[in-house]
Parts: C-alpha cells; sequence; structure tokens
C-alpha cells in the first residue's frame, strides 16, 4: 500500500523558514516524480512544483525563488523548503505522486 506523510509543519512568522518533509513508502520512490501542492482556506488548491526523477525541478511562476524542492531517493523522501514567508503561504501543504497517491497534508501557518 502506497503511503505519502508529509510532515514539518507549523506556526512560523513571517519572514521565517521552514523545511517540509513527504516521506513516502509503498513504493519504488526513486521512480516517481512528486508534486507539492497547498490549499489555502476558502480557495482552491494551488500547485507548487514538481522534482522530476532526475532531481531537476520546475515550479509555478508565482512560487519561484522562494520555494525549492529536493528529494532524497535513499530515504524516499521529497522535500520543500520555504524561505521568506508570507503570512499569504498559510495552507495546508501536500505531496503528491502519480498516478493518483496523497498525503494528508500539514498545516503551515504564518503568523506574527
Amino acid at each position: 500500500q502506497i503511503q505519502l506523510v508529509e510532515s514539518g509543519g507549523g506556526l512560523v512568522q513571517p519572514g521565517g523558514s521552514l523545511r517540509l518533509s513527504c516521506a513516502t513508502s509503498g513504493m519504488v520512490f526513486k521512480l516517481f516524480p512528486v508534486v507539492w501542492y497547498r490549499q489555502a482556506p476558502g480557495k482552491q488548491r494551488e500547485r507548487i512544483g514538481m522534482i522530476l526523477m532526475d532531481g531537476s525541478a520546475e515550479y509555478e511562476p508565482s512560487m519561484k525563488g522562494r520555494f525549492t524542492i529536493s528529494r532524497d531517493d535513499a530515504k524516499n523522501t521529497a522535500y520543500l523548503q520555504m524561505s521568506a514567508l508570507k503570512t499569504d503561504d498559510t495552507a495546508v501543504y501536500y505531496c503528491h505522486t502519480p498516478p493518483n497517491n496523497w498525503g494528508r497534508g500539514t498545516q503551515v501557518t504564518v503568523s506574527s
């Protein structure tokens, strides 16, 4: 059974940083891309970016510069490094692998 578990969320002040993790099991992780999304209260789910099997990453234009996706195939884990966080970054953050594998998300709250 494929499982994705996000972690690393929490409360952070504006301007702060967080690194989220997406730990996977039940799959050959190195064969899959990983996509990060977020969903803010009352808003639609928003795509952040994706990391491919070769480690290359691409981002939505609005996410470039403050978000970095990486992966460690030896740990079957992907990461989302976030910096210069703003209150608008408050959301539940999810990771996804195709075709339809999702974690339950981790809450990130940016507030002073």
